[in-house]
């Protein structure tokens, strides 16, 4: 985006790694809904296709905002007039240098992953996001005990209902063939020779997209294809090795059947995961999908930025940090200005995507001396996705996020084929939850932007034998 506002200036992109994530397949599904790609892509397709970008691979060793200059690892120093950071966020390891502890989220990750599970009879998935969801999903052959802080699956994205919804596709024995994905794969090259040290996930890599575990091969070393037992309401609490989990004199739990005589485990694991629930279970090793913190430590030393309470950089409505010329974008930022009250920030490649494109035209209009209003996809929270092969859409306050109680519940499901809840708060909608192929995204994204009153329609607001669509049009 800077390169089209200002052909004639130089632009740099700094990254440390030799591929760059380029967008591609990009649709407009609704005014806010988009659906893309993310391909890996090597920087030289960048630089002929913008003659003003120079792409210099490594990493920053310090900012020094003073002096407008950046330090790289490979003891460089470049000048800038405007800077925008984009350095993303870490995985959040439950662990920190554990070698059984595994974080996933990014390409590099997800290979490491693949390569220990070929040799696994059974893994500890703890969190409780995207990744942790999809990764339970996409094994077999290998025996999963899944541990989540709630009471249901996939937290982050929906409740209890759409959990319910989606269990029995995880318990399936048959897989249905999944859609074909069709995006070309880089690696990233010569990672191939060197082998990756197992624990090796504080190297940056660039994050995943959205159908990161397509072209994985995901499969233990049992014959059966799903199994997975899942631990609710409980966190991990400490990690033994097979040594002190001998010394301890303690019994581990065996892979959870039907029959409900418990005898202990007799296999003797790498490692044992005790659980706050009191539950200690053997496995090859762990994987910490527990989400990401902000990317910010290369910046911080000498620089007096303001951060949020999550860990981000904090940026303004024009997506300005508190350092002059400094603006930050992604998921090392935290929007801190006074939201719509249907959006909310979350760390996912789409946000990531909008806020980057919006920092150029905030750069562009600061440089020009323009003023810039507040970019249209930060009025409304739109997220499309697919989760367990269902195309699920969640819009505005799909959990009812900081709406406290004052809220009431609309769903309508059908077993196996689609669930749909609305949120909705004195008689207007503010959020929904689509999964399956639901063709209600556009309609009710209409609904919660004009914030219409609805109480006159009461349930027959998703009354399947009304066309809501073709009502609203």
């Amino acid at each position: 985006k800077l390169a089209v506002e200002f052909p004639s200036e130089d632009i740099f992109l700094m990254t440390a790694s030799p591929v760059i994530k380029a967008v591609t397949n990009f649709k407009q599904v609704s005014k806010t809904l988009e659906e893309f790609d993310v391909e890996e892509q090597p920087s030289s397709l960048l630089e002929k296709r913008y003659p003003n970008i120079r792409v210099i691979q490594s990493g920053v060793k310090q900012l020094k905002s003073d002096e407008h200059t950046i330090l790289t690892e490979d003891g460089k120093e470049y000048m800038y007039e405007k800077l925008c950071l984009c350095a993303g966020a870490k995985p959040k390891l439950i662990f920190e240098g554990n070698p059984y502890v595994l974080g996933i989220r990014d390409t590099d990750s997800a290979q490491a992953f693949q390569k220990n599970l070929a040799k696994a009879e059974r893994i500890v998935v703890v969190g409780n996001g995207g990744i942790a969801l999809e990764l339970v999903y996409e094994i077999q052959g290998c025996e999963v005990i899944w541990a989540i802080k709630d009471k249901a699956i996939g937290n982050t994205f929906f409740d209890a209902g759409a959990a319910e919804f989606l269990i029995p596709k995880l318990t399936a024995e048959k897989r249905e063939t999944p859609i074909q994905c069709k995006r070309t794969k880089y690696t990233m090259e010569g990672s191939e020779e060197k082998e990756r040290p197992v624990g090796a996930s504080d190297k940056v890599g660039s994050a995943l997209g959205p159908d990161w575990h397509e072209g994985l091969h995901l499969k233990g070393t049992k014959e059966f294809s799903h199994k997975v037992h899942i631990e609710i309401l409980c966190e991990v609490k400490k990690i033994h090795l097979q040594q002190e989990f001998i010394q301890l004199q303690r019994t581990s739990l065996p892979f959870p059947k039907e029959e409900k005589n418990v005898e202990p485990d007799e296999v003797l694991w790498p490692v044992y995961v005790e659980l706050t629930n009191g539950k200690i279970y053997g496995c090859d090793f762990i994987v910490s999908a527990t989400g990401v913190v902000p990317n910010v430590k290369p910046f911080l030393d000498g620089n007096d930025f303001a951060v949020g309470e999550d860990g981000g950089l904090e940026v303004d409505k024009h997506m300005h940090t508190s350092l002059p010329d400094v603006y930050a974008a992604g998921d090392i930022c935290t929007a801190s200005w006074e939201p719509s009250p249907v959006w909310h920030q979350m760390r996912l490649w789409t946000q990531a995507r909008q806020m980057g494109w919006y920092a150029a035209k905030c750069m562009a209009a600061d440089t020009l001396g323009e003023p810039i209003d507040l970019d249209f996809s930060f009025e409304l929270f739109a997220h499309v996705t697919k989760f367990f092969n269902y195309k699920v859409v969640v819009l505005g306050k799909y959990n009812a996020q900081g709406l406290g109680l004052d809220h009431e519940l609309m769903l309508r499901c059908t077993k196996g084929q689609e669930y749909v809840k609305v949120v909705m708060q004195n008689g207007r909608m503010m959020g929904a939850v689509l999964i399956g192929e639901t063709d209600l995204e556009e309609t009710f994204e209409n609904l919660i932007l004009n914030q219409m009153d609805l109480s006159a329609y009461g349930e027959d607001l998703l009354n399947p034998d009304i066309d809501i669509e073709d009502y609203f049009d």
